[in-house]
């Protein structure tokens, strides 16, 4: 059997595009390889068109933290426009599946970010991998035909593994057929060194967009998409900002710019004759320095109607001292239970909501300190990392996974054979050592829940 350290894994990405499932599952990889192991990522496209904005893969933040790191990064080279939901193409040429049999050919495991990059790896001749897909949304019944292609996986034994990023995403995808036993949940989490309150930086980041030190900022970070529900946000901006004189909110995200003509619209639509008041909403763009942004911010809010699953927004805002406000989806409600407001999707509702949410930050900010360590990237990784290492070891000899993260009870672990009995680092941090499969993670006080594949603290509000 092949030692955690040493294990050679491959993620395939549908391409290199400005979103939180991207920029958590390229963390996890820079995690896992900062414990030893040896990742390469392989992206469909070298570069996709997507909210009104054309994104190159040498220019993605995302690409660039790997390629620092030393993570391999290499593309098919197609270029094309994404819609959400649905797949550029499902035809490859040969070169194009020789390319990827070759990055195939030198893993043990692949991981698959969401099920999109399934059309390429079902397809026939490609070297047999055991692949693990990541799920990082609640409607996979919206996914076009991408849902199909993980059923197909699933069915002729590629897929031996599922993991979502929220409670809300395993409900979906086990109520759409996927087997209960392949679904295991790792709950998101982020870096607490970058994401954290910054006073400083918090009043550097409103000097730069001449904002006040005590006007109320409220922070809308997502790309322009339907499923983010823009039209509605800007309606409870037009009611917020009426009553709110020294107010601002601030969008940022792909295709959250001036350049964007359908969001140029949207604005018209919503402020109509109080377009005055649009003045003091701030068009940011992608930004590569979220934590600032947070940091600047007193509220973060969401507005989505459908697919979110774990929104990475709330999270990073929560972590960096803004309250949440969001709207009830996925696990968004659970994510800021006792730490911010969830509203119904009403303008009027989410306009109040948000003038609560800065007026109880203070009140508040203990309860986000204390919850810092529940959002840990640390535990995030861990959990990656030991399920990796049961994919791997239940298929030395063919043998078929078997699932310790899935609903229901426990299934006992797979021996361990005698020559792999010492432990292995798991991550680079000193002190943070896990037995060969299924050993409890050692030095942080917490274990591998076997219900939902996540690290637990033993604490009361992680059970």
């Amino acid at each position: 059997m092949r030692a955690s350290h040493e294990l050679r894994v491959l993620s395939v990405y549908e391409g290199f595009f400005s979103g939180g499932a991207r920029i958590v599952h390229s963390d996890v990889v820079l995690g896992l390889a900062e414990g030893g192991q040896s990742h390469q990522v392989l992206s469909i496209h070298g570069e996709v068109r997507r909210e009104a904005t054309s994104q190159r893969m040498e220019d993605d933040a995302c690409y660039r933290a790997l390629t620092a790191a030393g993570v391999g990064v290499t593309s098919l080279g197609r270029s094309a426009g994404l819609v959400d939901g649905s797949l550029a193409a499902d035809a490859f040429s040969g070169p194009e599946l020789a390319g990827t049999a070759r990055s195939m050919a030198g893993a043990d495991v692949i991981l698959s970010l969401k099920e999109q990059p399934l059309a390429l790896l079902n397809q026939g001749g490609l070297p047999r991998r055991p692949v693990v897909v990541c799920l990082h949304r609640s409607d996979p019944e919206n996914q076009g035909p991408a849902l199909d292609e993980l059923k197909a996986a699933i069915a002729d034994g590629t897929v031996v593994a599922c993991v979502c990023c929220a409670e809300s995403t395993r409900a979906a995808y086990e109520a759409a057929g996927i087997p209960a036993e392949l679904l295991h949940v790792i709950p998101n989490g982020v870096d607490l060194l970058r994401f954290r309150p910054d006073a400083a930086a918090r009043l550097a980041f409103r000097a730069s967009l001449d904002i006040a030190p005590t006007a109320p900022v409220v922070v809308f970070a997502a790309r322009y998409a339907p499923m983010k529900n823009v039209p509605l946000l800007l309606r409870a901006a037009r009611a917020w900002l009426a009553r709110e004189p020294e107010g601002h909110v601030l969008m940022c995200g792909a295709g959250m710019s001036d350049e964007n003509p359908a969001l140029r619209a949207d604005i018209e639509a919503a402020f109509g004759a109080d377009r005055h008041l649009a003045e003091r909403i701030g068009l940011l763009g992608v930004r590569h320095d979220m934590e600032t942004v947070y940091a600047g911010a007193d509220a973060v809010a969401l507005t989505s109607v459908s697919g979110e699953a774990a929104p990475l927004c709330l999270i990073e805002g929560m972590m960096c001292g803004a309250v949440p406000v969001t709207t009830d989806i996925g696990d968004s409600a659970s994510i800021v239970d006792g730490l911010g407001f969830v509203t119904p999707p009403d303008p009027d509702a989410i306009a109040l909501a948000w003038s609560a949410a800065i007026t109880s930050r203070a009140d508040l900010a203990p309860a986000l300190e204390l919850s810092r360590e529940r959002f840990s990237r640390t535990r995030m990784i861990a959990a990656y990392a030991t399920l990796l290492d049961e994919v791997y070891a239940s298929h030395v000899g063919g043998q078929r996974v078997v699932a310790q993260h899935a609903v229901g009870d426990a299934v006992a672990p797979l021996p361990v054979p005698e020559d792999d009995a010492a432990q292995y680092a798991l991550a680079s941090e000193a002190g943070l050592l896990q037995g060969p499969l299924f050993g409890d993670v050692l030095g942080l006080g917490v274990g591998l829940d076997p219900h939902h594949g996540a690290v637990r603290e033993e604490v009361a509000d992680e059970l």
